[in-house]
Parts: C-alpha cells; structure tokens; sequence
C-alpha cells in the first residue's frame, strides 16, 4: 500500500509527513544504517507509527489546522517561529525530521507508544512523629517521552504547551 504524504495542501487522506525517500536521504546523511536495511513496505509502517505517536502532540502545536477535513495536524495557521509565521500551506522542515526520527525508532522495533506498566508502582511510606502516610509512587512515565524530537519541535508549540494560547509579555 503507497504511503499518502501530506504536502500542505492539508489532505483527508494523508498518512505521514515524510516520504520513503526523505527518510533514506536524512537517515544516509546522519548514518543510520539500520533503516537502508529496512523493506519499503516496513518503512512505509514505520512512518505511520510515527504519526500515530505525533498525534500525541495534537493539543500542543501553536495555531490552529487550516483544513477542517485534514488527517493530520499540519498544515497550520497562526504559528509563529523565531518572530516569522510559518506558511499555512506547508510542513516545516522540523515536523518533518521529527516524524523520521521517530519512524527510525519505531522502524528499529522500539515501542512509540507502549501501554503503562501499573505492575511497576510500589507502596511508599513516611512516618514523621505519629503521622503517617502510605500511597503508591509510580515509577512509570504514561507516555515515552523522545527528548530530541520534543526539542526539535518545541518553537511550533504554544507558549504554554497547549494549541490555543499566546505568549505574553509584561513590560
């Protein structure tokens, strides 16, 4: 089945922001070896488990869509980047490297998005003079958290995280 790329033209049917043959290009210029072994068909579900996981940030991204019927998140409108918008007819650059860094991963066999493991919680105690309290400290994050890519994306979230927000500035 042919990956259906979003272009900016914010499409119903698009599947990913990154071709098969932007992810070969970026991952032959970083080294990534792993990926140039990988059938076209297993890359092709690669990159849609990439999106699966960049719908995570949905209600993070600055602006708001500019197709009401577009599958995925970008295109955008009102998003701001180092004091320039970004064209609401596009797919940065950045948007697209994330969703090829996480299909490398995911592409590698990694877990993009693995169920929680409540089984890893543990009873914690603190007892300071007669009080006491007993509760559970879990030591498991809900969601694998990819600090590169959260990096590379962060100019297009809103100022505090969430998609409909605005910087302020008191002056």
């Amino acid at each position: 089945m042919t990956l259906t790329l979003e272009t900016g033209a914010g499409l119903p049917t698009a599947e990913s922001y990154a071709s098969v043959a932007a992810a070969d290009a970026r991952c032959a210029s970083l080294g990534l070896t792993a990926w140039a072994a990988l059938t076209e068909a297993n890359k092709e579900i690669a990159l849609r488990k990439a999106m699966i996981f960049m719908s995570t940030y949905r209600t993070r991204w600055a602006g708001r869509r500019a197709h009401q019927e577009q599958a995925l998140d970008w295109p955008r409108y009102n998003v701001v980047v180092d004091g320039f918008p970004v064209p609401s007819n596009i797919v940065p650059v950045d948007v697209v490297n994330a969703c090829i860094d996480l299909a490398v991963r995911a592409g590698s066999g990694a877990e993009l998005l693995p169920d929680l493991d409540t089984g890893s919680n543990s009873v914690k105690k603190t007892k300071v003079g007669p009080l006491e309290d007993e509760y559970f400290q879990n030591t498991t994050d809900a969601r694998e958290r990819f600090v590169a890519v959260d990096a590379l994306l962060a100019p297009y979230f809103g100022a505090s995280g969430g998609g409909n927000s605005i910087k302020l500035v008191r002056g």
